[in-house]
């Protein structure tokens, strides 16, 4: 198709006719060579800029700024870009220096040339539609940029919680099926007192229950925008009514209640609302880390290890031990975790490092946040329906592992003391004798007490009595 002749003032440049982005996109594609992930590759991400483009147009247009033809012209490309198309125009990396302003050029750049031809006119004939002047009108990439990060991770998070609703239901499931399934709980590795495997699994089903409230009300902070803000927070070179008519153009395009933030200087300089989300992303991955790895101890085995429940055979597990599986899911569920958590002390710095009236390292945490929210939505979804779902129990293993515990002299407290319990397990420890032979040998309780005290049921549930 040939080229075509761009420029900015530092000067001029062939570009490939064939693409929709122009002079300023390729030098950033030229300048930044750092993940090999460009935003092609975050398509919420793309549609989301589109949907504030569009909004912006429009509230251009409404408060007589922008003439109908050319904001008509942006909005209709914009939609091109929501639905889905030309994605392939969006080669600039995440990672990127200048806080943004390559990403925010090549929605420029794209939507203008769409718009462009779509008015009859050819790629790069800025005379007719320029990408700073009309698709960027009274805007800067210190309000789009962080504003299309809170919409495109609104709309993530949506799909993160639906996620975590599913693995909820799937371990409330089990919690039900295993509610009078007898095991040992255990407390720094060693013999505790027993539980029910249903207990277990319902205390997985809170922790999720709990992330879901703290990732539902982080969320809420990704609808505060600052969209009118322009460069520092000031609103220069922006009609004084353009900042609500914005937010009332991009609710209709969303369906989203976003606001304007009621101190555009501060939040067009502070991202602690990423670093927000963010924290609360990695106690979600602390505790479903923790959940994935209880569930592959209690797998451990077949014949040597806990064996309380089996998972799901997903694959062979050794290229030299015939018949070994491992707990695969579990562990690719922990290794997705350990990124968010990590990903998290990279936005905490990047936010950290914002100077003055802008953060210049905002691509850092838009890089970060998108990538934890995609990992911790798989990472759910992939325990709910590759562990969880098809997990089935062993309680006579779950069970001869409460007979044959010396924890269970914890019963006797109450009865015995501390100091002859202790005893008792000390000596069960050295003769392999069960507690119950040596409180009977010892003449400490008849038979029926000591069967009643250690039935697995009576301790479950308190039982010491009032004295008064």
């Amino acid at each position: 198709m040939g080229t075509r002749k761009e420029h900015d003032f530092i000067g001029e440049l062939e570009i490939d006719d064939s693409v929709y982005y122009g002079v300023q996109t390729f030098r950033a594609v030229e300048n930044f060579k750092m993940t090999g992930r460009t935003l092609k590759n975050y398509p919420f991400f793309v549609k989301a800029f589109a949907q504030i483009k569009k909004a912006a147009a429009l509230a251009n247009k409404e408060v007589g700024v922008l003439d109908a033809q050319k904001a008509d012209a942006i909005a209709k490309a914009a939609d091109r870009l929501i639905n889905g198309e030309f994605i392939d125009q969006f080669v600039v990396d995440m990672m990127q220096g200048g806080a943004g302003t390559s990403t925010n050029m090549n929605v420029n750049e794209v939507i203008t040339n769409i718009a462009l031809e779509s008015m009859g006119h050819k790629k790069g004939e800025y005379q007719y539609l320029h990408p700073n002047d009309h698709t960027n009108l009274g805007q800067s990439t210190n309000d789009t940029y962080p504003s299309s990060i809170k919409v495109a991770t609104h709309e993530k998070l949506g799909h993160l919680l639906e996620a975590m609703e599913e693995l909820k239901k799937e371990l409330e499931k089990k919690a039900k099926e295993w509610k009078d399934i007898i095991k040992m709980g255990r407390t720094e590795l060693e013999d505790a007192v027993p539980t029910t495997l249903g207990n277990t699994f319902n205390a997985f089903a809170s922790y999720i229950k709990s992330d879901i409230a703290k990732i539902k009300a982080a969320r809420e902070s990704m609808a505060v925008l600052n969209m009118g803000a322009t460069a520092i927070g000031t609103g220069i070179n922006c009609h004084p009514d353009y900042k609500f008519v914005v937010e009332k153009k991009l609710k209709e395009i969303t369906g989203v209640e976003f606001k304007p933030a009621e101190d555009f200087i501060a939040a067009t300089q502070d991202t602690a609302d990423f670093v927000h989300v963010s924290g609360a992303l990695k106690t979600a991955a602390v505790r479903l880390s923790k959940i994935a790895n209880d569930i592959r101890l209690m797998n451990s085995g077949p014949r040597c290890g806990l064996g309380e429940v089996n998972l799901p055979k997903m694959q062979p597990g050794s290229s030299i031990m015939p018949g070994k599986v491992n707990p695969v899911i579990c562990e690719v569920v922990g290794e997705a975790c350990y990124e968010v958590i990590g990903n998290d002390v990279t936005i905490m710095l990047c936010s950290e490092r914002g100077e003055f009236e802008l953060n210049a390292f905002e691509p850092g945490i838009a890089y970060a946040l998108f990538n934890s929210v995609i990992v911790l939505e798989n990472a759910m979804r992939t325990l709910a329906q590759k562990a969880i779902k098809d997990l089935t129990a062993n309680p006579e293993a779950c069970k001869n592992a409460v007979l044959n515990s010396i924890g269970i002299v914890t019963a006797f407290n109450p009865v015995l003391g501390y100091e002859k319990s202790a005893s008792m397990a000390k000596e069960a420890l050295q003769t392999g004798k069960s507690v119950a032979d040596i409180c009977l040998e010892r003449g400490y309780l008849p038979k029926e007490e000591i069967d009643k005290i250690l039935d697995p049921k009576n301790m479950l549930n308190p039982q010491m009595k009032s004295k008064k």
